[in-house]
């Protein structure tokens, strides 16, 4: 399969609907995403791919592939000696604030270096990255290493331009690809880090912990808001910590009814959500209990082994 530069065999084997379609090796899903990334395949090719793969969906062995040639071909953020923390921030609000950025400034604030990379998927939702620049933290324009306490914002296409395009592809067909996957798993870190993988249906949560797994990355993965790797404000959800391929439950549920809401901010827009978490990180509002655990749970696997409720 690998002698010519279009992926039109890869093609056949995943393409035969969702019950007939193949899945790939580790090494051949590794070698047509790396074809994908590197723009040896036509319009019409990206868009047979994705959609083969949105009908067929992704083994964990195949996402596993995809990494493997994502990795190899990022502009990594470089190793300054110290484990570094990675949200991937791609939903934004659609109707909850993103308090992604909550999440990230809370971490700094307590020495975490932080990467936050993401791109705007839908034009309608807010995103992290317009909270954050309301807040005086700008993404940045090239890719160098970061500080304890200090939160680098990395547009998607700074990282892998191939990356960008394949996510871009939604905005054509409208659908989810491997790509939206595929940068909720990924580590744009060549040290050690932490990333922080979020799910919004239940089979993702299977799949990403599979993959978590297998690659043997070290992660917290828990169902976040809207798709954002931040835990819902008003419920506590189940967390899980995943270290040398070794899932252990960190966090369980919050049963019951809820006692009373959270203080959020019902404006969801950049301006009035950075208001918020400057009343937050100033201590004129309580950090959301939900929040705040799963920081010190990040904490935890940044310095030690997951310690379990």
């Amino acid at each position: 399969m690998a002698e010519h530069s279009g992926i039109a065999a890869y093609i056949k084997e995943i393409g035969r609907g969702k019950d007939g379609a193949r899945a790939l090796s580790r090494d051949q899903a590794a070698d047509l995403m790396g074809r994908v990334l590197d723009g040896r395949v036509s319009d019409l090719e990206l868009g047979a791919f994705c959609l083969a793969m949105r009908i067929k969906g992704e083994t964990p062995t195949e996402m596993a592939g995809f990494l493997d040639a994502t990795h190899a071909r990022l502009q990594a953020v470089p190793d300054a000696g110290h484990p570094t923390v990675v949200l991937p921030s791609y939903n934004g609000a659609r109707k909850l604030p993103v308090l992604t950025p909550l999440l990230a400034l809370l971490l700094a604030r307590q020495g975490a270096a932080v990467v936050l990379h993401g791109t705007a998927t839908e034009d309608r939702r807010v995103t992290s990255e317009a909270v954050l620049a309301a807040l005086g933290v700008s993404a940045r324009t090239s890719v160098t290493a970061v500080a304890p306490g200090e939160v680098a914002v990395l547009p998607t296409g700074l990282l892998l331009p191939g990356l960008q395009r394949l996510l871009d592809v939604r905005r054509v067909v409208g659908l989810r690809n491997p790509g939206h996957s595929l940068v909720k798993l990924m580590n744009p870190c060549s040290g050690p880090a932490v990333v922080v993988g979020s799910y919004t249906h239940p089979e993702y949560a299977l799949s990403m912990a599979e993959t978590f797994a297998l690659t043997g990355t070290r992660a917290l993965l828990l169902r976040g808001t809207e798709g954002e790797p931040v835990a819902d404000a008003r419920r506590t959800p189940r967390m899980e910590a995943f270290v040398d391929g070794v899932r252990t439950e960190v966090q369980p549920p919050q049963d019951g009814p809820l006692a009373r809401l959270p203080d959020v901010p019902t404006d969801i827009g950049a301006a009035s959500t950075a208001a918020w978490i400057t009343s937050v990180l100033e201590g004129r509002r309580s950090v959301p209990e939900p929040i705040a655990l799963q920081v010190e749970h990040i904490l935890q696997l940044l310095t030690h082994e997951p310690a379990t409720p």
